[in-house]
């Protein structure tokens, strides 16, 4: 029970480095958003036994990345999964050296991708989209890591890369899925969920921009800011999806799903619902062959 009610002791046993590091606040603070993520994970394992039979795509998204974003956050609260990379801008308030957590951009890679997953199959968009969307979001991941990783002002190439695969990603999600999600009769929900989405997407770039990339805030300030965005984004959208999804209808969206797979739209009905049909017994006398 002690090592239960125990201090937090992680910058103890993981020592910071750098100039910009972790402190014991942004340990503290990183540990409560894992735990908010812990908990959110047994909510939508939870809630997917209340969903209807073949009607649980959208909690197994969100279940893995809730995972996901626990392990992320506590590596990090632990102070772990992070590099120290010099700073092109590092001659006034900012300092030389700064830790960059690795760990964080391997959550966005799996945050980002299941929201876009969830908002593609919502809008009805075909599966090429919608893995073309989720390429666009690698692409701005991968860009802002490289150039987090990069110790000078060439960072902002990558940066500029990374913001582009950005904008084509919003074009995709708000102008052709929504025409898309009007086709299947779900624009009102697709666009407040596509809305609140793209609205905290764009707040990603001036986060960075002021902390792994300008170095600008410390890193706490900046752990602060993205675990804010994080919390909004994948919960917010999580549950949202999760509590809207009950009143959609998911053969017109097609993707009902049973046991022998997904079920097509003209289809409607489940395999294993059907009663077999028995066919009446041949005639034909046994040794004998008929005709094709």
């Amino acid at each position: 029970m002690a090592i239960l009610l125990s201090r937090n002791d992680a910058l103890d046993t993981h020592p910071p480095a750098g100039d910009q590091y972790l402190t014991s606040n942004g340990s503290n603070w990183l540990f409560a958003v894992a735990a908010l993520f812990g908990f959110s994970t047994l909510v939508f394992f939870a809630l997917k036994f209340k969903a209807r039979a073949g009607e649980r795509f959208f909690h197994y998204i969100f279940i893995i990345a809730s995972l996901v974003g626990l392990i992320a956050y506590y590596a990090m609260a632990s102070d772990l999964g992070w590099d120290v990379v010099p700073q092109a801008n590092s001659v006034d308030r900012s300092g030389l050296f700064r830790q960059i957590f690795w760990a964080k951009y391997v959550f966005w890679v799996v945050e980002f991708a299941a929201i876009v997953l969830a908002l593609g199959v919502l809008s009805g968009i075909s599966w090429a989209t919608i893995i073309y969307n989720i390429f666009l979001s690698w692409i701005w991941i991968i860009g802002y890591l490289v150039a987090a990783y990069t110790p000078s002002n060439y960072k902002w190439g990558f940066f500029a890369f990374g913001f582009l695969g950005h904008l084509f990603l919003l074009y995709s999600t708000m102008v052709h899925s929504m025409k898309s999600a009007n086709r299947v009769g779900i624009k009102r929900d697709y666009l407040m969920l596509a809305g609140w989405t793209n609205f905290l997407w764009l707040l990603y770039p001036i986060a960075w921009g002021l902390t792994d990339g300008g170095n600008y805030l410390g890193v706490v300030a900046g752990f602060i800011w993205f675990g804010i965005l994080d919390l909004l984004l994948l919960l917010g959208v999580g549950f949202a999806i999760v509590a809207l999804s009950r009143r959609w209808d998911y053969h017109r969206l097609n993707i009902a799903f049973t046991q022998y797979g997904r079920v097509p739209t003209s289809a409607g009905t489940f395999p294993e619902k059907e009663v077999p049909s028995h066919a009446p017994a041949s005639s034909t006398p046994a040794g004998t062959t008929t005709a094709v």
